[in-house]
């Protein structure tokens, strides 16, 4: 019975795991926040955090690295031969890696400073339904304020930084990487998509070094993990994420952020009411 009862368990995990999967290939590209969506999962439906940890965690962004690394792998290629140039004369062909290189400088110090405080004391349901909340009605707002009409490489350096600033931001979850950075590029008038676009690039840095970084804490700590549990939510991730990078930028081509913001003001309300009750 004992070893029914694990095998059983065991299969659970792995629905489990590919449900997380999903999720986090789905949210990591909208702008509705993966980190709420993972932290409300468990929350709601208990699922154990020592099994769906920080490795499980680490694995889902693999996923949706390889994602972004795959569909953007044309625009990677220009941009790696960039390097010699703005590093030498500071070309306009250099400019798409220099743009990056600036906008990744503030989530790098946010992350050494404050991510293990913000790890502690603010991955709650409550912290995520408030920040939802707030993501949203600046969604609606900017929508409404400003055309629409620049190029993602018409950046000056200076938008490329305030930028990287909105993707240090989401370090708190339920602001939403995504959501943050394409509503201040909206602000800054760009077009739906280059603002996505952007920020699906400039969260190739940012994934990559968090993941080395909590991967390596978890060695440090000699942390046991199911290898086959962290392939389902890597791989998951993965084809999930390729498939919302595909669409949501079509989607953008022809629609406004409000279907995500009133989807963000009705996942708060429900856990309000949840946590209330």
């Amino acid at each position: 019975v004992g070893l029914k009862n694990a095998d059983l368990t065991s299969s659970m995990n792995y629905l489990f795991a590919a449900i997380l999967g999903t999720v986090q290939g789905l949210t990591e590209f909208l702008p509705v926040s993966s980190s709420a969506h993972l932290i409300l999962a468990r929350s709601f439906f208990g699922w154990d955090p020592t099994v769906f940890g920080l490795s499980f965690d680490v694995a889902c962004h693999v996923g949706t690295l390889t994602a972004i690394l795959y569909y953007f792998r044309a625009e990677i290629r220009g941009m790696i031969k960039g390097i010699p140039l703005a590093i030498r004369d500071g070309s306009e062909s250099g400019r798409p890696i220099r743009l990056i290189v600036v906008a990744t400088i503030p989530a790098i110090i946010f992350g050494l400073l404050m991510a293990d405080r913000i790890e502690v004391l603010f991955r709650t349901p409550l912290v995520c339904a408030v920040a939802l909340s707030f993501g949203a009605l600046a969604m609606v707002l900017v929508e409404r304020i400003r055309q629409h009409d620049r190029s993602e490489w018409e950046l000056t350096n200076g938008q490329a930084l305030a930028l990287g600033c909105a993707q240090a931001v989401a370090f708190f979850p339920g602001v939403s990487r995504s959501g943050a950075v394409i509503t201040l590029a909206l602000f800054l008038g760009l077009q739906r998509e280059a603002g996505a676009r952007f920020a699906f690039l400039l969260g190739i840095p940012v994934i990559l070094l968090a993941a080395l970084r909590t991967g390596s804490n978890i060695l440090a700590t000699g942390q046991g993990v199911d290898l086959i549990l962290l392939a389902i939510g890597a791989i998951t991730s993965a084809l999930v994420g390729y498939a919302t990078i595909k669409y949501f930028l079509g989607y953008l081509a022809r629609n406004t952020l409000d279907a995500f913001a009133v989807y963000r003001l009705v996942l708060a309300v429900t856990v309000i009411i949840w946590l209330v009750v």
